[in-house]
């Protein structure tokens, strides 16, 4: 018989196997990382009781750049939160064990050379085992004064394509209805979206997953830009260095990380659409994007001390950098396939994580510039400004960026600017999907 526990800061878990305790090898939770920053005086511990509407939310903003935060008693709540967990580059280059220069060749490796999961029959996170009502055992927070209700914000989505059978894993937000309803928000492009339409087609709910408190190179693998039926625990596994343990979901077949904190197991129903309301987007502002569609949840399991995770929404550090990361090293995949120079890509904090990049190119030939900016644009349609530098330029130094625009750049001859390209639906200026794009050639000429 197998168990785990934990020391008394909840953080390092061991194994009991035969009453004996013994380390767990390749840590896959989150705790590690959280006792790191702790010895590194980055984690806040707040243990007066917080109130989860608007408060653990201000508090969690006003450290979004500065701690990780976990907070110990919530009103209302049995289980504590933590968030602010991958803020910067520095917080991602620890979860992933390299230095932040390293971050993008590491996830664009894991992406060409995937480790597939393992099986394994015991699983911390089902540890404890609830049938009922379980959204409402959650503390969820209630974020912003004009949102319609709590989110969980930090759930990776866990699902396997109804036609095909392949896996897919990534991220939405679930507004809390009831103790077992709620709307799930999904962009209509998202693989989880065509899979979810894929099953209402087949006259069926599609059954997925919600995962919280993974290991953070597991929640950076979901965030990456794969193609439909790539499987985001495979690339998890090489950023990793070993295979993701994964365990059966009690009421399905999908495999979730054995080693998180908490699993909801539910059903979204594509056929059944809800008004959502005003939801607070990356920009800072808020976006209303009508109806989203109903999921329910019959099941959930945790660790006997589990945590609850929170990605502090909007134009907060975490939320910028999980989508910044990630399509930074999309687009470098993207360009490396047409340019063989193209160094660094960095897609920056003052574009909220989504809008803006810069494109490092070494010894750019006649015209490389523009057609970089070309591939950007067509790869994601979420991005809106395109800056092009030379290699002696590091595009995540913002001032070296602008010292290049400012010294190399004349507007007439290096500015481009493009009317009528198709913008992403979160995009503050776009009308009727389209939206006026503009690149920077602020490299070196004769």
């Amino acid at each position: 018989m197998s168990a785990t526990t934990s020391s008394a800061s909840g953080i390092a878990p061991v194994a009991l196997v035969g009453g004996t305790e013994m380390a767990l090898s390749g840590d896959q939770s989150c705790r590690t990382m959280l006792a790191q920053l702790d010895a590194r005086g980055e984690l806040l511990v707040v243990d007066e009781e917080i109130d989860p509407v608007h408060d653990l939310s201000a508090l969690l903003s006003l450290t979004h750049d500065t701690m990780a935060v976990r907070a110990n008693r919530i009103k209302g709540a049995a289980l504590p939160v933590f968030g602010n967990l991958l803020s910067d580059r520095a917080r991602i280059g620890l979860a992933l064990g390299v230095e932040p220069a390293e971050i993008q060749d590491t996830l664009l490796r894991s992406v060409k050379k995937p480790v597939p999961p393992v099986l394994v029959a015991y699983a911390p996170v089902q540890q404890v085992d609830a049938a009922d009502g379980v959204l409402a055992h959650l503390p969820v927070p209630t974020f912003f004064a004009k949102e319609t209700g709590p989110y969980i914000s930090a759930g990776m989505m866990i699902a396997t394509d109804p036609e095909t059978g392949l896996g897919n894993a990534s991220y939405a937000r679930l507004k809390v209805l009831s103790p077992s309803e709620a709307l799930i928000g999904i962009a209509p492009n998202h693989h989880l979206a065509i899979m979810a339409r894929k099953a209402a087609a087949m006259g069926k709910p599609l059954p997925f997953a919600v995962v919280l408190g993974a290991h953070p190179a597991i929640q950076l693998a979901a965030c990456l830009y794969l193609g439909l039926g790539d499987d985001e625990m495979h690339c998890a596994g090489a950023l990793l260095g070993e295979p993701v343990r994964v365990t059966r979901c009690r009421t399905s077949d999908i495999l979730v990380p054995a080693d998180a904190e908490i699993v909801l197991e539910g059903l979204i129903h594509a056929d059944k659409p809800i008004e959502e309301g005003y939801v607070s987007e990356y920009h800072g502002m808020y976006e209303d994007y009508g109806v989203g569609v109903l999921a329910t949840f019959h099941r959930m399991t945790r660790r006997s001390d589990a945590m609850f995770q929170v990605i502090e929404p909007g134009y907060h550090a975490e939320h910028i950098y999980l989508g910044a990361i990630p399509i930074a090293a999309s687009l470098k995949a993207q360009l490396a396939r047409s340019m063989l120079n193209v160094g660094e890509v960095a897609v920056t904090a003052s574009g909220s994580g989504r809008n803006n990049v810069v494109v490092q190119i070494h010894n750019p030939r006649p015209g490389q510039a523009r057609r970089a900016m070309a591939i950007c644009w067509g790869a994601v349609s979420i991005i809106k400004n395109v800056t092009i530098v030379d290699g002696d330029v590091d595009p995540w130094d913002t001032e070296a960026v602008e010292l290049a625009k400012l010294t190399r750049m004349r507007a007439e001859r290096d500015v481009l600017i493009v009317t009528d390209l198709p913008a992403d639906r979160s995009e503050p200026q776009e009308a009727g999907g389209m939206v006026a794009k503009i690149g920077y050639d602020a490299t070196c000429k004769a």
